[in-house]
C-alpha cells in the first residue's frame, strides 16, 4: 500500500516538474525575446508585440517574464525534492503556485482591461499556471511520513 501511495506522489509531483519546465521554456523564450527587443509574432493573437513592449512587461528593468523563469524554475526544483520526499518542498510548493496565479491573473486583467491585447506564449503561461494550481489546491497527493 505504501508502495502505491508512494508512486502516486512521484507521479504526480513529476507531472507538476513537467508543466514547471514548460513554464521555464516559455518564459524564457519571453525573457530573450525582450531583451534582445525583437518583435514576437503571434499565431492566434494579434497582440505579442503590444504586450511585450507594454510598461507592464517589466517591473523596473527586470523583464516579467524573467521573473517568471525564476518563479516556474522554483517550482520545478521543488517539485522535484518533493518528489524524493522532502517535507518543506511540499508545504512551500502551494504558497508559490498561488502568488504566482495571482500574478497571473493580474497580468490578464491587464491584458485584457488595459491593453486590450493578448499574447499566445503569455496566455499559454496563464494556462500552465491554472494547470499546476488546480492540481496543488484539488489533488494533493496522500501524506506520506518523512
Amino acid at each position: 500500500m505504501a508502495d502505491a501511495s508512494n508512486r502516486r506522489t512521484v507521479i504526480f509531483y513529476s507531472i507538476i516538474a513537467l508543466l514547471a519546465i514548460v513554464g521555464v521554456a516559455d518564459s524564457l523564450y519571453l525573457t530573450v525575446e525582450h531583451l534582445t527587443g525583437r518583435s514576437i509574432i503571434c499565431a492566434f493573437s494579434t497582440g505579442c508585440s503590444k504586450v511585450l513592449a507594454s510598461p507592464y512587461a517589466r517591473i523596473g528593468s527586470i523583464p516579467v517574464a524573467g521573473l517568471g523563469v525564476a518563479a516556474y524554475f522554483s517550482v520545478f526544483s521543488l517539485a522535484i525534492l518533493a518528489s524524493f520526499g522532502y517535507r518543506i518542498a511540499r508545504v512551500l510548493l502551494l504558497p508559490l503556485i498561488l502568488i504566482m496565479f495571482l500574478m497571473t491573473l493580474w497580468l490578464l486583467f491587464v491584458q485584457a482591461f488595459q491593453l486590450r491585447a493578448f499574447c499566445d506564449y503569455c496566455l499559454l503561461s496563464a494556462g500552465v499556471i491554472t494547470a499546476l494550481t488546480a492540481m496543488v489546491i484539488l489533488k494533493a497527493p496522500v501524506r506520506v511520513n518523512g
